[in-house]
């Protein structure tokens, strides 16, 4: 008979060759791929030369044993599931065999049903372990690579993040708290000639001022009391890659002394110690305003300079709300795979709550609204019901709002609340020009220029008629 050519592939080892061809029938007509060896070193090899997702191996064999070929398996692909095959006098042997990493085990004589049973749930959980590996190193590729987002504000930030990597500036990035700031410069580190060095990540806000200095810039054994040995300082630990100091605003002035002369002559000086030659990418974040730190005396106007080299503010999500169902969707499959949850997809109205919300705690906030969503998820899809309070309530009493910060380019507001009414219209362009008090063609026309993107609405209006041709802005 044919089998499928994604048909799973199981390897029998068994050196009594009517077992070996039992199963390799039985198997075969449950549209399995079947390879068979004779023995453990015969079957290592047909795995060198084939995947294989399900090895049924029996226990005792002359030459290597069947725990013998287990352990060589796990450690050649560790993927691949082992099930064992025991006599009733052997069935302990089994037992350890699972402590090996056995999946599981079937008695002699063999029942077709019973060995088919649990070669099919050996197969499944090859291919979920299997899944979860490749999600894992998805997430995690996302996570290094970029910021989860594709709103013209953010990518702006972007390219010019990524025009700073290839240089060797200081980078200063603004903005609200649990932005992802630290994920911005985790991508100028990994975009720059120093992707291959360290990146030291290092809150000042969390440090005790007392012991903040020692942290930074280290301290020699017997320094002070409690240096019971040497420490090396966090610029020292980023020598040859960048060093990220987030909450930089913190500092104590003492302290900020000693960072200008890091960033100024490349050298640091260990508590205790002599001065010591670094090379290091300086890289700082934070959520207060600086320049008005400067002027309160809060903060060195000369630090200040040294790192503001490139600034780059980064945007609160409530400033690109359009990214709310990409960062969903992106904190879905990472929670998914994470707690082994059976959540596939949110509904309509929950989508509708998570994009109109104001995020005052910004894109931290919504990662742990969607994880605790996942987490309590009794179904397979995210409801409204299964969102915070905070969420729910602020869906039932307000309707769709667009929040812009002050200092946002005309045509950029009159962008995203053309885009705003659309979602709201359902993509009923006449409707929406009545609600926003300007003729229907003009959003034809900034679709057509691509000042607006179209995003798949399902078009509830014809084109308007050649007399409909006013041109009223947005604003009047």
């Amino acid at each position: 008979m044919s089998v499928s050519p994604s048909a799973p592939v199981i390897l029998v080892v068994d050196d009594e060759a009517s077992i070996v061809d039992a199963m390799e029938r039985v198997l075969r007509k449950e549209d399995f791929e079947v390879l068979t060896a004779p023995d453990g070193r015969t079957a290592l090899e047909r795995i060198r030369q084939q995947p294989v997702h399900v090895v049924l191996t029996d226990l005792r064999m002359p030459g290597m044993t069947g725990e013998d070929l287990l352990k060589a398996v796990k450690s050649l692909a560790p993927e691949i599931e082992v099930v064992v095959m025991t006599a009733y006098g052997t069935i302990a042997n089994a037992v350890d065999a699972m402590r090996y990493g056995a999946y599981d085990f079937v008695s002699k004589p063999l029942k077709r049903a019973d060995v088919v049973s649990t070669i099919r749930k050996a197969v499944e959980r090859r291919n979920l372990v299997v899944e979860n590996k490749s999600l894992r190193a998805e997430l995690e590729a996302v996570r290094r690579s970029s910021m989860v987002g594709n709103s013209q504000v953010l990518r702006s930030t972007i390219e010019i993040a990524e025009q700073a990597a290839a240089s060797s500036a200081s980078v200063l990035l603004m903005g609200e708290s649990g932005t992802g700031k630290e994920l911005l410069a985790r991508m100028v580190h990994e975009r720059s000639a120093r992707a291959d060095g360290p990146f030291i990540a290092t809150n000042c806000a969390a440090l005790p001022e007392s012991i903040l200095e020692s942290e930074l810039f280290g301290h020699e054994k017997g320094a002070f009391t409690g240096a019971v040995k040497e420490r090396v300082g966090r610029f020292e630990q980023a020598h040859g890659g960048t060093l990220f100091l987030d909450e930089i605003g913190e500092l104590p002035l003492s302290v900020q002394v000693k960072l200008l002369r890091a960033i100024q002559e490349g050298e640091v000086e260990p508590v205790g110690g002599t001065t010591r030659k670094v090379d290091f990418r300086l890289v700082c974040a934070t959520n207060r305003n600086l320049a008005e730190d400067v002027k309160a005396g809060k903060f060195r106007e000369d630090l200040f300079y040294r790192i503001n080299v490139v600034p780059l503010y980064v945007p609160p999500l409530r400033d690109r709300a359009e990214d709310v169902p990409l960062l969903v969707e992106h904190f879905l499959r990472m929670f998914r795979s994470r707690h082994q949850s059976d959540v596939r997809d949110i509904s309509d109205a929950a989508m509708a709550a998570l994009s109109n919300y104001g995020w005052p705690g910004n894109v931290r906030e919504l990662e742990n609204a969607i994880e605790r969503a996942v987490v309590l998820c009794r179904g397979t899809s995210i409801e409204l019901e299964g969102l915070p309070a905070e969420l729910r309530d602020a869906e039932a009493g307000h309707g769709r709002q667009l929040v812009v910060s002050v200092g946002t380019p005309l045509q950029e507001v009159e962008r995203r609340l053309i885009m705003e009414t659309l979602k709201f219209t359902r993509g009923d362009k006449r409707l929406a020009a009545d609600l926003l008090g300007i003729a229907t063609r003009t959003i034809y026309r900034k679709l057509e220029s691509g000042a607006i993107q179209d995003e798949s609405y399902s078009p509830q209006t014809s084109r308007p008629e050649n007399g409909d041709d006013s041109d009223e802005g947005v604003y009047h």
